[in-house]
């Protein structure tokens, strides 16, 4: 059999640490060697995810070009797995030709399939910055929690998913400007409502899976799935290939699952291989690690764009998800390490 096996793009925002090698990249090197022995096919593919606001934000602080910031954070990285022996049949990044082309080819596909919407929206302008604030480049206080470092997209402490304009005193993280002003914009949208029947019925097949993956996509799908923007306000990252468009990129998550496929064919011109074999073969076998944080993208938003093509493409087969592992879980009881004291 034919085995496609993928690790959860790790950022490119630094040294990651030990969990993602734990929950992502072990345990698929260990599946991809197993299946080997056992006489299967199998291409084993990652790569850094270079795209988004924390990328900026980390070459800024670095005084760097985010190109050279990320070009040098890819070969630390790469030098880290290669120490630890994992066994990729190719790693990538999400910022290649490859990846850029492969995006908008995706997104056309929606676009004329009419999955993709324009709407006018409310979107935070600073005058200190002189620029459009993407959701990542503003914090505020969280309306749920009142956690008080909240990002424009998501609180980390109550996992809600926010939306910039939702929060409590935003203001600019470049900056600190306070004084940020709500202006009418236009923004891209994946119509995620409209693809949800098609999604449902897809997850009904995933009778294997484990509750935690189906249990986190199962929620989404329960709450009922809403249109989610994929254009921002970014310098870095693919070009939105529509006129009025120029001076945005794509949401970081509507590029950086679409790697997986773009490293692959980077993979095959180097292999003397046919990436269709895998990619568009129901035949293949797509097994998908990553923690659990990750799940809603991969098992409800990135097929839901990849059913939206009307392509032909490949579906994860199985995805394997992780918990955290917290320190704190473990010192509050010290009889799980083996000779510790009280």
């Amino acid at each position: 059999m034919k085995y496609l096996i993928t690790s959860a793009l790790p950022y490119i925002n630094g040294i990651k640490h030990l969990g993602n090698l734990i929950g992502s990249l072990l345990p698929a090197d260990i599946y991809c060697r197993y299946l080997k022995q056992r006489g299967h096919q199998v291409v084993y593919i990652s790569g850094t995810d270079e795209h988004g606001t924390p990328a900026e934000l980390a070459a800024l602080e670095k005084g760097l070009p985010v190109a050279e910031f990320c070009e040098r954070m890819y070969e630390t990285q790469r030098s880290i797995y290669r120490n630890f022996h994992i066994d990729f049949s190719y790693f990538g990044r999400s910022s290649s030709p490859m990846n850029h082309s492969m995006t908008q080819e995706v997104f056309l596909d929606l676009w004329n399939n009419g999955f993709i919407e324009e709407q006018v929206i409310p979107s935070f302008y600073s005058r200190v910055d002189a620029r459009y604030l993407p959701d990542r480049y503003i914090e505020g206080t969280c309306p749920s929690c009142g956690f008080e470092k909240a990002r424009g997209d998501q609180c980390d402490s109550c996992g809600s998913l926010l939306d910039p304009s939702e929060l409590i005193r935003p203001y600019s993280v470049l900056s600190g400007d306070r004084e940020l002003e709500l202006r009418q914009e236009k923004h891209l949208f994946l119509d995620l409502e409209k693809l949800q029947p098609e999604l449902e019925n897809w997850l009904r097949s995933k009778t294997t899976w484990s509750r935690l993956v189906r249990g986190i996509a199962d929620s989404w799908l329960a709450e009922g799935l809403k249109k989610r923007c994929i254009s921002r306000d970014l310098n870095w990252g693919v070009k939105i290939p529509l006129p009025g468009y120029e001076h945005k990129v794509f949401y970081v998550w509507f590029d950086a699952p679409l790697a997986y496929i773009a490293i692959s064919k980077e993979w095959a011109a180097s292999s003397n291989e046919d990436w269709q074999t895998w990619w568009k073969n129901p035949e293949t076998e797509l097994v998908q690690f990553m923690a659990k944080d990750n799940v809603p993208f991969h098992a409800v938003f990135w097929p839901g764009m990849m059913l939206g093509t009307r392509a032909g493409w490949q579906l994860p087969s199985q995805i394997k998800s992780f918990s955290w592992l917290n320190y704190s879980a473990i010192a509050a009881n010290s009889s799980l390490i083996p000779g510790s004291q009280t």
